[in-house]
């Protein structure tokens, strides 16, 4: 080993993944324990009743999530009755997923809170800190 000024604790890429799992892991309870989601299923529902019907290709392409861990929340969802799924006309082996009555209400509900968490979460900084923030990491997302 040798001696060295570096501190994992000051990476860049583990401060940020700390800061994700501990935000993460605050706003879970809002679809988990209320909606027995886990965070892949919450994404997906977010980005149908986001952006409205599309297929899994469409949601592993938006969310950056691996199309094997969007295929389980899919097939997960289903079988709670969040979202159903439609053949395409024009290319049967593709499918459009879109929420049901129950995932708008779960959606409208989740949206809510996500809003009032994130709220929450940023009142600790002014409002040019969040701004920058913000700016920060969209600016590192784009990699």
């Amino acid at each position: 080993m040798t001696n060295s000024d570096f501190d994992l604790r000051d990476f860049t890429p583990y401060l940020l993944n700390m800061a994700a799992e501990a935000s993460s892991e605050a706003f879970q309870p809002n679809y988990k324990g209320k909606y027995g989601m886990l965070r892949t299923e919450w994404r997906v529902v977010f980005h149908l009743g986001r952006y409205g019907p599309m297929t899994a290709k469409e949601i592993c392409e938006r969310a950056r999530v691996h199309k094997t861990k969007v295929s389980r929340a899919v097939a997960a969802l289903e079988k709670k009755w969040f979202l159903k799924r439609d053949a395409l006309p024009d290319d049967r082996r593709l499918e459009k997923l879109s929420l049901t009555a129950k995932g708008r209400a779960a959606f409208r509900d989740l949206y809510d809170a996500a809003r009032a968490f994130d709220d929450h979460l940023m009142a600790q900084f002014t409002p040019e800190q969040q701004a920058m923030l913000r700016d920060c990491l969209i600016q590192i997302a784009k990699l």
